[in-house]
């Protein structure tokens, strides 16, 4: 098994960040109508990716994506 390297917490989200970071994901897939597996996957990973880089307001994130 390999150790992990990466300190528990440092990149964990909390309940409310998942929570925030959901909502964007239904606004976003609603608004755009994406229906494929790939555009989902991709917009759930540019959605953490951004949240993660300090877009951490949700009307924010919103825009960014849309």
């Amino acid at each position: 098994m390999i150790p992990l390297q990466i300190p528990l917490g440092q990149n964990a989200l909390k309940d409310a960040d998942v929570a925030l970071c959901q909502r964007v994901y239904d606004h976003v897939i609603a608004a755009k109508q994406i229906t494929t597996d790939t555009e989902r996957e991709e917009l759930a990973s540019r959605i953490i990716q951004s949240f993660q880089h300090g877009v951490k307001d949700e009307d924010a994130l919103v825009r960014l994506l849309i």
